[in-house]
């Protein structure tokens, strides 16, 4: 042992060995018990170091100690304990077990004063709390250690399993652990908008001095405020993301997690963790104590928490969380349709929000075509303020209606899921001149098993009577983006947005017996083993193409 321990280790165990033989004795509070019991269990405890946070692990309905003694000195001497918990509330308290110096048998006096030491034992000898705390607040105890004092941390969750951080120091003249707060630790919202929330806070002490090794990180989520950078990292990991130790907190390059994206400009790092509970962002933006959040959603409300950080050691302390609510969108003009003209529109899933269109009649018939690229989506059309249709839809849409001139038609849009989806929309009195070409029965593309080769792939699909383009296309896709690919498919995008080497062939066909149009491809010079990805696109005569539904093939990986 060095000497700097065997100094803390000798007075501990002398303590430790006389606190025993006093607890067999004396009438016992309450503190007294709980001190006692710990100190039987003491040789299956640990000691708390000085100057070192601690990481400590809680099993629910356990309680775990801790103890420390400190080093003598000439007089009282100040030391601080602070204890962060990661998640649930807590139960802590601080002990002390206080012994004279005849209690630890320092006396020289012979028999007879060993006598009086005896008789004595039970005034010299003193356990109380100090300090008791339940919550899950960061909690800082300050206080002054006395000579022959043995001290003991008693820690409990009774929600669940947990784990917390405490951090024991004696040395109040080399700089802290954490950074420091400023007298008023609050963070104010100076600015509001649709997308957009400024904040300010006053600039942390320990950034003044120490500006190369201290910067502010901020955290925003939907769902309430952090009082630790610690319990916010915890919460983050239990939504279902794996995210690494401190990662907000680092500047060095690292691989991130397929929820997360990584976002570095103007010599600020954002990650913007993606959970089905919503988005988790941290952003570190050095040293400015001024900051405008950017890309929100519109009438949310959002929660945002500060925390000023020691890069040198990864702590961190929190500024007072606040909150704000953007401000809501103003309600979307009816935009008029024209005859003939293609329209997109792209539905918000968290509004749940009508969007409206509105057309007026220059022909007694007319039809209104529907497109659907993304989602699932409402339609609701009225005639005069009359309901003429309303139903769900899914591909491609016709309605065909009969009416006067000048009739107002009003098209409500609606998403029926809570993401995003997208629909084109197209009036007009031209039925002989549709907009998207004649379908096929059914828009799947079929592969053939049995004619797989570690190179190849042969794929089909059906036509119509009516003499079109089909255009395949593939590309490579690993095993894990399958069903994101699938799920994500614009159905409404035509080959325009495919890179050019994806393209294998275009060819016309039709038949006008319906049972043999279909058309076969067999697509070469592939790898083995490998996941593709199939698209057909048809063109009708007004140019714009319909997707058929995507196909995943793999090759075989031996032949």
């Amino acid at each position: 042992l060095t000497m700097s321990w065997f100094r803390l280790y000798l007075p501990l165990h002398v303590l430790m060995a006389a606190c025993l033989c006093h607890s067999i004795k004396a009438p016992t509070s309450s503190s007294q018990q709980r001190f006692n019991t710990g100190l039987f269990n003491f040789y299956h405890s640990l000691i708390l170091a000085d100057g070192k946070e601690t990481t400590v692990h809680l099993l629910k309905d356990i309680p775990k100690r801790y103890y420390f003694v400190l080093e003598e000195g000439r007089g009282l001497e100040p030391f601080t304990v602070t204890v962060t918990p990661c998640d649930v509330p807590i139960e802590w308290s601080l002990l002390v077990h206080k012994a004279s110096a005849s209690f630890l048998g320092k006396g020289t006096g012979g028999d007879h004063e060993t006598q009086e030491v005896s008789k004595s034992q039970k005034a010299s000898s003193i356990v109380s709390t100090i300090f008791n705390y339940k919550g899950n607040s960061v909690e800082t105890y300050m206080g002054m250690s006395s000579h022959y004092a043995l001290y003991m941390l008693e820690f409990l969750s009774t929600e669940r399993d947990t784990h917390i951080t405490v951090y024991l120091t004696t040395d109040t003249t080399s700089g802290h652990l954490y950074p420091e707060l400023p007298m008023d630790p609050r963070i104010d919202v100076v600015g509001i908008g649709h997308t957009t929330v400024t904040l300010t806070w006053k600039h942390s002490p320990s950034v003044l001095q120490h500006r190369e090794s201290i910067q502010y990180c901020l955290l925003v989520n939907e769902k309430h405020n952090y009082k630790s950078l610690c319990a916010a990292e915890t919460a983050i990991r239990s939504s279902g993301m794996k995210l690494p130790p401190t990662l907000a907190l680092s500047l060095s390059p690292y691989l991130l997690e397929p929820q997360q994206v990584m976002i570095l400009s103007n010599s600020e790092l954002s990650i913007i963790n993606k959970a089905s509970s919503g988005e988790v962002r941290q952003i570190c933006m050095g040293t400015k104590n001024t900051y405008t959040v950017p890309n929100l959603s519109p009438d949310t409300q959002y929660y945002f928490d500060v925390f000023v950080v020691n890069l040198l050691t990864n702590a961190s302390a929190a500024y007072t969380g606040t909150f704000a609510r953007t401000l809501e969108e103003p309600e979307p003009k009816v935009m008029e349709l024209k005859d003939g003209k293609v329209i997109q529109v792209v539905l918000d899933g968290k509004k749940h929000k009508f969007y409206s269109l509105q057309y007026q009649a220059r022909h007694r018939k007319i039809q209104f075509s529907f497109q659907l690229c993304r989602g699932q989506v409402r339609v609701h059309i009225t005639k005069n303020g009359k309901t003429v249709a309303s139903e769900n839809i899914s591909g491609l849409r016709y309605f065909s209606l009969k009416g006067k001139l000048l009739d107002r038609y009003l098209v409500q849009l609606r998403p029926t899921e809570d993401f995003n989806s997208s629909v084109k929309v197209q009036v007009s009195p031209h039925f002989h001149k549709p907009l998207f070409p004649l379908l096929p029965e059914s828009l799947k593309i079929k592969s053939f098993s049995k004619l797989r080769t570690c190179n190849s792939v042969t794929i089909a699909w059906l036509g119509t009577q009516e003499e079109s383009k089909y255009c395949v296309y593939k590309r490579r896709i690993e095993e894990d983006q399958v069903w994101r690919e699938l799920q994500s498919a614009d159905m409404c995008s035509g080959p325009e947005s495919r890179h050019r080497s994806e393209k294998v062939l275009c060819k016309y066909f039709y038949d006008l017996n319906l049972q043999r149009a279909v058309t076969t491809e067999t697509i070469k010079g592939l790898d083995a083993g490998t996941l593709y990805l199939f698209d057909v696109y048809l063109f009708g005569p007004s140019g714009i193409p319909v997707r058929y539904h995507s196909k995943v093939v793999k090759t075989r990986k031996k032949c």
